[in-house]
Protein backbone atom coordinates (compact mmCIF):
# COMPACT_ATOMS: atom_id res chain seq x y z
CA UNK A 1 0.00 0.00 0.00
CA UNK A 2 1.10 3.76 -1.13
CA UNK A 3 0.74 7.03 0.56
CA UNK A 4 -0.09 10.16 -1.56
CA UNK A 5 1.47 12.74 0.66
CA UNK A 6 -0.12 15.83 -0.94
CA UNK A 7 -2.54 15.88 -3.89
CA UNK A 8 -5.51 18.73 -4.84
CA UNK A 9 -8.02 16.18 -5.60
CA UNK A 10 -10.98 19.05 -4.57
CA UNK A 11 -9.52 20.66 -7.90
CA UNK A 12 -12.09 21.93 -10.24
CA UNK A 13 -10.47 19.85 -12.85
CA UNK A 14 -11.94 16.83 -10.99
CA UNK A 15 -15.41 17.83 -11.03
CA UNK A 16 -16.65 15.42 -14.17
CA UNK A 17 -14.81 12.19 -12.32
CA UNK A 18 -13.59 12.69 -8.69
CA UNK A 19 -15.27 9.53 -7.47
CA UNK A 20 -13.61 7.36 -10.25
CA UNK A 21 -10.03 9.25 -9.59
CA UNK A 22 -10.61 8.25 -5.87
CA UNK A 23 -11.52 4.72 -7.27
CA UNK A 24 -8.96 4.28 -9.32
CA UNK A 25 -6.31 5.50 -6.71
CA UNK A 26 -7.55 2.32 -4.71
CA UNK A 27 -7.59 -0.20 -7.10
CA UNK A 28 -3.69 1.23 -7.46
CA UNK A 29 -2.97 0.10 -4.01
CA UNK A 30 -3.29 3.87 -2.36
CA UNK A 31 -4.62 3.18 0.80
CA UNK A 32 -4.22 6.94 1.93
CA UNK A 33 -4.07 10.51 0.41
CA UNK A 34 -2.91 13.42 1.92
CA UNK A 35 -5.48 16.22 0.38
CA UNK A 36 -3.82 20.15 0.91
CA UNK A 37 -6.46 23.30 1.41
CA UNK A 38 -4.53 26.46 0.63
CA UNK A 39 -6.64 29.68 0.48
CA UNK A 40 -9.56 30.57 1.75
CA UNK A 41 -11.45 28.62 -1.40
CA UNK A 42 -9.60 25.35 -1.13
CA UNK A 43 -10.05 24.97 2.74
CA UNK A 44 -13.40 24.02 2.98
CA UNK A 45 -12.90 21.69 -0.18
CA UNK A 46 -10.42 20.26 1.86
CA UNK A 47 -12.23 19.61 4.77
CA UNK A 48 -15.19 17.95 3.16
CA UNK A 49 -13.22 15.49 1.47
CA UNK A 50 -11.63 14.58 4.51
CA UNK A 51 -15.33 13.87 5.84
CA UNK A 52 -16.36 12.31 3.24
CA UNK A 53 -13.56 9.29 3.09
CA UNK A 54 -11.91 7.41 5.53
CA UNK A 55 -8.53 7.15 3.66
CA UNK A 56 -8.37 10.90 2.94
CA UNK A 57 -6.61 13.10 5.31
CA UNK A 58 -6.59 17.20 5.23
CA UNK A 59 -3.77 19.87 5.19
CA UNK A 60 -4.28 23.35 5.67
CA UNK A 61 -2.30 26.80 5.61
CA UNK A 62 -1.71 29.62 3.25
CA UNK A 63 -0.64 29.52 -0.12
CA UNK A 64 2.32 32.01 -0.58
CA UNK A 65 1.26 32.96 -3.85
CA UNK A 66 -2.47 33.93 -2.00
CA UNK A 67 -0.64 35.62 0.82
CA UNK A 68 -1.74 39.14 -0.20
CA UNK A 69 -5.08 38.18 0.08
CA UNK A 70 -4.74 36.90 3.70
CA UNK A 71 -6.46 38.81 6.66
CA UNK A 72 -3.31 37.47 9.05
CA UNK A 73 -5.20 37.72 12.54
CA UNK A 74 -8.74 36.68 11.06
CA UNK A 75 -7.41 33.26 8.71
CA UNK A 76 -4.93 32.43 11.19
CA UNK A 77 -7.66 32.07 13.84
CA UNK A 78 -9.58 29.98 11.48
CA UNK A 79 -6.59 27.76 10.40
CA UNK A 80 -5.63 27.36 14.56
CA UNK A 81 -9.25 26.12 14.63
CA UNK A 82 -9.46 24.00 11.64
CA UNK A 83 -6.23 22.32 13.33
CA UNK A 84 -8.41 20.86 16.29
CA UNK A 85 -10.13 18.74 13.59
CA UNK A 86 -9.21 14.77 13.79
CA UNK A 87 -8.61 14.85 10.07
CA UNK A 88 -6.41 17.67 10.14
CA UNK A 89 -2.74 16.26 9.85
CA UNK A 90 -0.54 19.50 9.58
CA UNK A 91 -0.32 23.25 8.53
CA UNK A 92 0.57 23.76 4.79
CA UNK A 93 0.95 24.20 1.84
CA UNK A 94 2.97 27.30 3.13
CA UNK A 95 6.25 28.65 2.39
CA UNK A 96 7.68 30.81 -0.41
CA UNK A 97 6.72 31.16 -4.05
CA UNK A 98 9.21 33.82 -6.21
CA UNK A 99 8.30 32.39 -9.60
CA UNK A 100 4.99 33.86 -9.93
CA UNK A 101 4.90 37.61 -9.04
CA UNK A 102 1.87 37.61 -6.89
CA UNK A 103 2.81 38.55 -3.57
CA UNK A 104 5.41 40.67 -2.39
CA UNK A 105 8.42 39.02 -0.62
CA UNK A 106 7.70 40.87 2.56
CA UNK A 107 4.03 39.74 2.70
CA UNK A 108 5.15 36.43 2.21
CA UNK A 109 7.41 36.33 4.52
CA UNK A 110 5.31 37.58 7.25
CA UNK A 111 2.65 35.26 6.23
CA UNK A 112 5.27 32.11 6.06
CA UNK A 113 6.74 32.96 9.66
CA UNK A 114 3.21 33.53 11.25
CA UNK A 115 2.27 29.81 10.19
CA UNK A 116 5.46 28.52 11.55
CA UNK A 117 4.85 29.48 14.81
CA UNK A 118 0.79 29.24 14.87
CA UNK A 119 2.30 25.14 14.05
CA UNK A 120 4.70 25.24 16.78
CA UNK A 121 2.35 26.62 19.22
CA UNK A 122 -0.03 23.66 17.74
CA UNK A 123 2.69 20.75 17.31
CA UNK A 124 1.98 20.59 14.17
CA UNK A 125 4.01 19.61 11.31
CA UNK A 126 4.50 21.58 8.48
CA UNK A 127 4.40 21.24 4.53
CA UNK A 128 6.54 23.69 2.05
CA UNK A 129 5.81 24.79 -0.68
CA UNK A 130 9.17 26.36 -2.01
CA UNK A 131 9.54 27.79 -5.71
CA UNK A 132 12.87 29.76 -6.47
CA UNK A 133 13.26 30.57 -2.75
CA UNK A 134 16.11 28.03 -1.20
CA UNK A 135 18.41 30.40 1.04
CA UNK A 136 15.09 32.45 1.91
CA UNK A 137 13.25 29.32 3.12
CA UNK A 138 16.13 27.65 4.71
CA UNK A 139 16.71 30.84 6.75
CA UNK A 140 13.39 31.18 7.81
CA UNK A 141 12.76 27.61 8.84
CA UNK A 142 16.07 28.16 11.19
CA UNK A 143 15.12 31.70 12.07
CA UNK A 144 12.24 30.00 13.32
CA UNK A 145 13.05 26.86 14.78
CA UNK A 146 10.79 25.05 12.49
CA UNK A 147 13.03 22.15 13.41
CA UNK A 148 10.83 21.55 16.74
CA UNK A 149 7.86 20.34 14.16
CA UNK A 150 9.64 19.33 11.26
CA UNK A 151 7.49 18.46 8.51
CA UNK A 152 7.24 17.70 4.59
CA UNK A 153 9.70 19.53 1.92
CA UNK A 154 6.76 19.35 -0.48
CA UNK A 155 7.73 17.96 -4.11
CA UNK A 156 11.58 18.95 -3.51
CA UNK A 157 13.21 20.85 -6.35
CA UNK A 158 16.12 22.19 -4.71
CA UNK A 159 20.04 20.99 -4.56
CA UNK A 160 21.63 17.83 -2.60
CA UNK A 161 23.05 20.48 -0.43
CA UNK A 162 19.44 22.20 0.30
CA UNK A 163 18.39 18.77 1.31
CA UNK A 164 21.00 18.33 3.57
CA UNK A 165 19.84 21.17 5.28
CA UNK A 166 16.47 20.80 5.20
CA UNK A 167 17.07 16.97 6.63
CA UNK A 168 19.01 18.68 9.13
CA UNK A 169 16.05 20.68 10.61
CA UNK A 170 13.59 17.69 10.71
CA UNK A 171 12.16 17.60 7.25
CA UNK A 172 11.27 14.56 5.15
CA UNK A 173 11.97 15.12 1.29
CA UNK A 174 9.04 14.35 -0.57
CA UNK A 175 9.35 13.21 -4.36
CA UNK A 176 6.95 13.49 -7.02
CA UNK A 177 6.38 13.12 -10.55
CA UNK A 178 9.82 15.15 -12.11
CA UNK A 179 11.72 12.17 -10.13
CA UNK A 180 10.36 10.60 -13.38
CA UNK A 181 11.27 12.31 -16.24
CA UNK A 182 14.16 11.27 -18.25
CA UNK A 183 15.77 14.62 -18.28
CA UNK A 184 15.41 14.85 -14.46
CA UNK A 185 19.06 14.78 -13.05
CA UNK A 186 18.77 17.22 -9.61
CA UNK A 187 15.78 15.57 -8.52
CA UNK A 188 18.06 12.37 -8.83
CA UNK A 189 20.67 13.20 -7.51
CA UNK A 190 18.71 14.68 -4.48
CA UNK A 191 17.17 11.06 -3.91
CA UNK A 192 20.75 9.21 -3.81
CA UNK A 193 21.79 11.17 -1.23
CA UNK A 194 18.33 11.44 0.70
CA UNK A 195 18.19 7.86 3.82
CA UNK A 196 15.28 5.46 2.82
CA UNK A 197 13.77 6.51 6.15
CA UNK A 198 12.86 10.30 5.22
CA UNK A 199 11.21 9.69 1.88
CA UNK A 200 7.68 10.36 0.94
CA UNK A 201 5.85 10.07 -2.17
CA UNK A 202 3.46 12.51 -3.56
CA UNK A 203 1.41 13.22 -6.87
CA UNK A 204 0.35 17.06 -6.66
CA UNK A 205 -2.55 16.00 -8.42
CA UNK A 206 -3.95 17.51 -10.79
CA UNK A 207 -0.12 18.76 -11.44
CA UNK A 208 3.45 17.41 -12.21
CA UNK A 209 1.87 14.40 -13.61
CA UNK A 210 4.81 11.44 -13.74
CA UNK A 211 5.84 9.75 -17.16
CA UNK A 212 4.40 8.79 -19.07
CA UNK A 213 1.58 10.64 -18.69
CA UNK A 214 3.24 13.89 -18.59
CA UNK A 215 1.43 16.79 -20.00
CA UNK A 216 -2.40 14.84 -18.77
CA UNK A 217 -3.76 15.55 -15.56
CA UNK A 218 -2.64 14.18 -12.83
CA UNK A 219 -4.35 11.83 -10.30
CA UNK A 220 -3.47 9.68 -7.49
CA UNK A 221 -3.03 6.86 -8.70
CA UNK A 222 0.20 7.97 -10.37
CA UNK A 223 2.06 7.46 -7.21
CA UNK A 224 2.86 4.26 -7.82
CA UNK A 225 4.81 5.16 -11.01
CA UNK A 226 6.86 7.25 -8.95
CA UNK A 227 7.44 4.83 -6.60
CA UNK A 228 8.74 2.28 -8.99
CA UNK A 229 11.04 4.97 -9.94
CA UNK A 230 12.15 5.88 -6.48
CA UNK A 231 12.63 1.95 -6.06
CA UNK A 232 14.81 1.64 -9.13
CA UNK A 233 17.41 4.49 -8.48
CA UNK A 234 17.17 3.74 -4.48
CA UNK A 235 17.82 -0.18 -5.48
CA UNK A 236 15.29 -1.54 -3.71
CA UNK A 237 11.56 -3.09 -4.33
CA UNK A 238 8.53 -1.68 -5.14
CA UNK A 239 6.95 -3.75 -2.38
CA UNK A 240 9.98 -2.03 -0.13
CA UNK A 241 9.72 1.16 -1.24
CA UNK A 242 5.92 1.01 -0.88
CA UNK A 243 6.20 0.20 3.05
CA UNK A 244 8.50 2.56 3.96
CA UNK A 245 7.44 5.60 2.41
CA UNK A 246 3.96 4.87 4.04
CA UNK A 247 5.60 4.30 7.72
CA UNK A 248 7.06 7.57 6.84
CA UNK A 249 4.40 9.53 5.69
CA UNK A 250 2.42 8.01 8.88
CA UNK A 251 4.71 8.81 11.36
CA UNK A 252 5.67 12.31 10.01
CA UNK A 253 2.24 13.47 9.95
CA UNK A 254 1.08 11.25 13.14
CA UNK A 255 -1.60 9.13 10.96
CA UNK A 256 -2.53 5.83 13.07
CA UNK A 257 -5.37 4.48 11.22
Amino acid sequence: MLIDTHAHLDSPKFDNDREEVIDRALQAGIDTIVNIGFNRETIPTTIALAEKYPFIYAVVGWHPTDAIDMKLEEDLAWIERLCSHPKVVAIGEIGLDYYWDTSPKEIQHTVFREQIRLARRLNKPIVIHNRDAHEDIVRILKEEKAEEVGGIMHCFSGSPEIAKKCLDMNFHISFGGPVTFKNARVPKEVLECVPLDRILLETDAPYLTPHPHRGQRNESAYVRLIAETVAGIKSVSLEEIAKITSENGRRCLGITR
